[in-house]
């Protein structure tokens, strides 16, 4: 019996706010942070993210980030 090769998981952390300045990165109330979820692939992250940056598109201070984190669980390994 074959036994089906699993992906390796790349991790992805989708979560945003409210920032003080649309220039930057600072985020106005940490404890306001909305964190949308840990997602298995970039693919499944970047819908999450997409699904929130539209929902807050008129809001031109709210922002939503993708992070890999792979990358920062495995920082060495080939990207």
């Amino acid at each position: 019996m074959t036994e089906a090769v699993q992906p390796k998981q790349l991790l992805h952390l989708v979560f945003g706010g409210e920032l003080e300045d649309v220039s930057g990165v600072k985020f106005h109330d940490l404890s306001k942070l909305d964190i949308v979820g840990v997602f298995p692939d970039y693919e499944s992250a970047r819908a999450a993210w997409k699904a929130k940056a539209q929902a807050t598109v008129d809001d031109a201070h709210m922002r939503y980030f993708v992070v890999h984190l792979h990358r920062l669980l495995e920082p060495d390994a080939p990207k």
